[in-house]
């Protein structure tokens, strides 16, 4: 946390301090560094090594501190600043604590996940499955730079990419066709105002057409996505991968959101006889998650 130290000096005492320092030009200094750490906060976020998004707590285990491999297994190989190393450094919020809806009430079900990551929902019923999805990769992008890889399908056919939407353009319903309506804005405010619209005109039915299937019996790769794509629909990200080597076995974690929007959360194993929420690889078809069963055909991947 980087806090910025007021002036010293006891303004209520016969209020000389105080009027010694608006005179002196110092409340201005102080008001101006003020206002630049807090447009800065994202910025000095990513040096801090903490998410540009508001989280709960100064202090995190991450996704892969939380949730240790199972005996005999060590995670897969990861490239620094790869989708899986970003994955798996997700700040996760307490133990034990609830999944929560938009609008900060309880999820009716508490017994679904075995951890729930630390980033924030909008306060409105936006964020859901796919939206979770595309969330996290769209952040994961944002970390690395790659703004001109941020582009989703909306539901009407079009292809809606950030940098288009941040010189201002703003895009039909369908995502076709395109008019000059806002102000140009590169900055992760732009970027969480473009994810909104996404949220609005994307959905499980165009994340699907913009995925490429991967054929039966490949293990799933970390950012994948298990996806139903429909009215209604629901998708889900595998979010870690691990393997025994020497048992020639792999096995994978699912993260989601749901309706209504709600913290994204890593899912148990409903098959586990033991609790862990390892799902097994390859995939034995038909999947049953805690809310949700995959058929076969269901396993895609982003095309870049």
């Amino acid at each position: 946390m980087i806090l910025i130290a007021a002036p010293k000096g006891d303004a209520t005492h016969h209020g000389t301090p105080a009027r010694k320092f608006a005179s002196s030009g110092r409340l201005d200094q102080f008001v101006l560094a003020l206002l630049i750490a807090l447009f800065s906060l994202p910025a000095m976020a990513e040096t801090l090594g903490m998410p540009p998004w508001p989280v709960t707590a100064m202090m995190h285990e991450t996704l892969a501190q939380r949730i240790p491999p199972p005996a005999g297994f060590v995670r897969t190989a990861a490239t620094q600043k790869s989708f899986a190393a970003w994955l798996r450094a997700l700040p996760m919020k307490p133990p034990a604590s609830p999944v929560l809806l938009f609008d900060g009430a309880k999820k009716s079900r508490q017994d679904v996940h075995t951890a729930i990551i630390d980033i924030d929902v909008e306060k409105r019923d936006l964020q859901q499955c796919a939206d979770a999805v595309m969330r996290l990769r769209a952040e994961w992008l944002w970390s690395i730079g790659a703004k001109d890889r941020i582009a989703f399908n909306y539901t009407g056919g079009g292809r809606v990419p950030f940098s288009r939407f941040a010189t201002g353009a703003r895009p039909s319903e369908d995502g076709k066709r395109w008019k000059k309506s806002g102000k140009p804005d590169q900055s992760y405010a732009g970027f969480r105002r473009y994810m909104t619209n996404v949220f609005v005109y994307a959905g499980t039915y165009s994340l699907a057409r913009e995925l490429v299937p991967v054929s039966g019996g490949v293990a799933p790769q970390i950012g994948d996505v298990i996806i139903k794509g429909g009215f209604p629909g629901h998708a889900v990200l595998v979010a870690d991968v691990v393997e025994n080597a020497a048992a020639g076995e792999r096995r994978f974690l699912l993260a989601q959101s749901y309706m209504p929007a709600q913290d994204i959360h890593i899912l148990k194993n409903p098959s586990s006889a033991d609790g862990s929420p390892w799902y097994p690889a390859p995939i034995s078809w038909p999947l049953a998650t805690p809310e949700w069963t995959f058929q076969d055909g269901s396993l895609m991947r982003w095309r870049d």
